[in-house]
């Protein structure tokens, strides 16, 4: 009887042992980790640490906001630049050889721009220029190579 007790009691201090030994590697897991949060801090409370990436964190998220509302603000202002072209060259008249003539449509991103033509012939070469808004002749019209122009610079992608 006295040798089931004793039995008895080194089953219970083995468990208990074993338990003790789970509750240190526990222990120690948990301080490392504890280690790693406080990485770089000294002598500071937990609170303040957490206090400190809390502030960090707002002041991430109103940096963020500022950047997003300045790239609205900067492709806003993209559109205004030219970002669509397109060349078309031709050969206005019978008499001159090759596609010397040429016109160039350089517009935004809504559309608006400039047309220029150059006419090459045997006397010389002219240039002329006519505006483009909303992919439509401002003043006076288009010639087909003009149109043409615009409507290949119109199907570019906006940058």
């Amino acid at each position: 009887m006295w040798w089931e007790q004793l039995n008895f009691i080194y089953l219970i201090l083995l468990l208990l042992t074993i338990a003790v030994i789970l509750l240190g590697l526990y222990l120690i897991r948990v301080v490392n980790h504890y280690k790693k949060l406080t990485r770089g801090v000294n002598n500071q409370s937990l609170d303040k640490i957490l206090e400190t990436i809390i502030n960090k964190q707002n002041s991430h998220a109103a940096h963020l906001s500022d950047l997003s509302a300045h790239q609205v603000t900067q492709e806003e202002k993209s559109r205004e630049y030219f970002q669509k072209y397109a060349l078309v060259r031709f050969n206005p008249f019978e008499d001159a050889g090759g596609d010397q003539s040429f016109v160039v449509a350089l517009l935004d991103g809504r559309g608006n721009g400039i047309v220029i033509s150059s006419l090459h012939s045997r006397s010389g070469t002219r240039v002329y220029t006519k505006g483009v808004m909303a992919g439509k002749p401002q003043v006076h019209a288009f010639t087909k190579e003009e149109k043409e122009a615009v409507e290949k610079a119109l199907k570019k992608k906006n940058i």
